[in-house]
């Protein structure tokens, strides 16, 4: 019997994540497995140093390893080009997303309403940023991003998101790092297609340092922003 083609792919990238990852795809194979629709799990490990690896090798999802640390955006990347399914969802594997909440990303997809779902951290009152720097960059970044393309979003950095995979055939994708929700998320805008936002539960980092450097990475944000923009 041929195996059923995967309508959903979901791509988790993962750098140094050993204490979440394992349960991050447990949940997310136990939220995909309850649509009962056909699905894959696709893992790319961006060279981690501890062992996120190993553990993501034990779950029995498709794991991809990469040569050296690229970043989060070329890990994207690498699992879009490996996916096989029409619908692609993205999520952290730090725990900061709930998999649980996958179907409520899925919905408007799988009802053909729109294109593209991002998952809005700042939709639920009952989320708390104990990082006030990164909340207010994602407010100027969400406004940059209303003034060039007249589409207001609340969270224009989320990584829990769901589109179609034609998204992807309509553009190509040139970040590394963080910065490629805002690429993808500029060019879907350009290219005509229909987003919609969603309310998600975000749960702060309570291990570690987050791997985003504010200064840094906001300035490869908004320069991606511009670039994706005027179509360089």
């Amino acid at each position: 019997m041929m195996q059923e083609e995967p309508l959903i792919s979901v791509v988790i990238p993962v750098f140094n994540e050993e204490p979440t990852v394992g349960d991050v795809i447990e949940n997310v194979k136990e939220a995909v497995e309850e649509l009962r629709l056909p699905h894959e799990i696709l893992v790319v490990d961006d060279c981690s140093t501890d062992n996120s690896l190993e553990i993501s090798k034990s779950k029995k999802v498709k794991v991809y390893r990469l040569k050296r640390h690229m970043g989060k955006g070329y890990a994207l990347r690498l699992g879009f080009e490996e996916a096989k399914g029409k619908i692609i969802v993205t999520l952290d594997s730090d725990g900061s997303h709930k998999p649980k909440e996958l179907p409520k990303v899925l919905e408007p997809i799988l009802k053909n309403e729109v294109d593209l779902v991002i998952g809005s951290r700042f939709l639920c009152k009952e989320n708390v940023f104990s990082n006030k720097l990164n909340k207010i960059g994602v407010q100027l970044f969400n406004f940059l991003i209303r003034i060039l393309t007249g589409k207001a979003t609340t969270d224009s950095q989320s990584g829990y998101r769901a589109f179609k995979s034609v998204i992807l055939e309509s553009m190509h994708l040139k970040s590394n790092g963080y910065e490629i929700e805002s690429e993808m998320l500029v060019k879907a805008l350009k290219n005509g297609f229909k987003f919609k936002e969603v309310s998600i539960k975000f749960e702060q980092r309570t291990y570690g340092r987050s791997k985003l450097a504010p200064l840094k990475d906001g300035v490869k944000i908004f320069v991606s922003i511009l670039a994706a923009y005027v179509g360089v």
